[in-house]
């Protein structure tokens, strides 16, 4: 697990979060200070993992997946407990306080219980000790396997983009929403590692600017050519010709096809379906939830702050007005084309390929 973890290491030009095995501490960049400071933050206590997560520091629901199964390898280390049922007590506590923090991200949800699965597993031994052991190899586990898939996906991806591309894409899902390679924008990445020229297009994405902010910081550091649009000019720049196709991620995918991601996605899925161009959407099978129901799709709302200033600073409006800041939106499986994953492409119908997937 080391030698192969040290290798993946070397191997990520951005390295967005890890676990220092020498400090046991969680490490992680604070994706709110970018473009401008490059800051890494640690700890050792589950609380400011959560507190991470809640505020945005940590993004992207592979990311945020990964960041909350170490949540619960520091919560094991934290454990006084003198018996292996009292260190599941406090994982349980842990558990519950990070599953709070972001209700739409399903990869939080499977990563959480992925790791308590192997807590339960080690319980049974009655060492306190084998179950601190497990819930942390089994964290490094899910860093690894998901730097792993993000290769595979952008592998799978690639085949999508001829030399010349031109992709719009909405929102960040590159190195900083995951453990290291990126999604949609991993994607571009390995089409542009192939030797392709590729250029990209994206959006700001208000109000937290991860287009603006985290896709430019990224995009800049890789020497990939892009442009930067406000929001608006989606439907614009779609119908106009000026991109090939439209490439996003997600935050939560059921069987049906139905695909949540960051708000502004279903525009971006309208505007390309009416300008006849295809509309991806590129994520991990983790972030499939095995259910036919789109209403299990839980909206995040956020605060208002958001809104009503530019990343906390500049206000922007009045203080006092009424504001409706729903984090993510979905899209229907009509609109779009075909869903990359590091298995494969899925095409329509959704309610076929993806279950064969799983």
């Amino acid at each position: 697990m080391l030698s192969e973890l040290e290798k993946l290491e070397r191997f990520l030009k951005i390295k967005p979060l890890y676990f220092d095995l020498e400090s046991k501490e969680f490490v992680w960049l604070d994706t709110r200070l970018l473009p401008f400071e490059e800051v890494y933050r640690r700890t050792k206590d589950y609380r400011r993992v959560a507190e991470a997560i809640k505020n945005m520091e940590i993004r992207g629901a592979p990311a945020i997946g990964v960041s909350a199964a170490f949540g619960l390898a520091l919560a094991a280390q934290e454990s006084r407990a003198r018996d292996a049922e009292g260190v599941l007590r406090d994982l349980e506590e842990a558990r519950k306080l990070l599953a709070a923090t972001r209700p739409t991200a399903y990869n939080l949800f499977w990563a959480l219980e992925r790791v308590m699965k192997r807590a339960r597993g080690e319980a049974a031994s009655g060492d306190p000790g084998r179950v601190a052991e497990g819930v942390l190899e089994e964290a490094l586990k899910i860093y690894v396997e998901d730097v792993k898939t993000n290769v595979e996906i952008g592998r799978a991806g690639s085949k999508l983009l001829e030399d010349g591309a031109r992709v719009l894409t909405h929102c960040n899902t590159g190195a900083l929403a995951t453990a290291g390679f990126g999604t949609a924008l991993g994607v571009i990445r390995y089409a542009w590692y192939e030797g392709k020229m590729v250029e990209v297009i994206t959006t700001e994405t208000r109000p937290v600017l991860q287009g603006a902010r985290l896709n430019v910081w990224e995009l800049k550091k890789e020497g990939i050519p892009f442009k930067l649009i406000v929001d608006s000019a989606v439907a614009f720049v779609m119908k106009r010709g000026m991109a090939d196709m439209a490439m996003v991620g997600a935050d939560r995918i059921v069987l049906t096809g139905h695909a949540a991601n960051k708000i502004g996605t279903l525009q971006v899925a309208l505007a390309a379906n009416y300008a006849e161009k295809p509309f991806y959407v590129v994520a991990p099978t983790s972030t499939i939830q095995r259910s036919w129901d789109p209403g299990a799709i839980v909206i995040e709302e956020r605060g208002r702050e958001e809104v009503i200033t530019v990343m906390g600073r500049a206000e922007i409006t009045l203080r006092d007005v009424e504001v409706y800041n729903p984090s993510f939106d979905v899209t229907p499986p009509e609109l779009i084309t075909a869903i990359v994953t590091e298995k494969g492409i899925a095409k329509k119908p959704f309610s076929e390929s993806l279950p064969k997937m799983l």
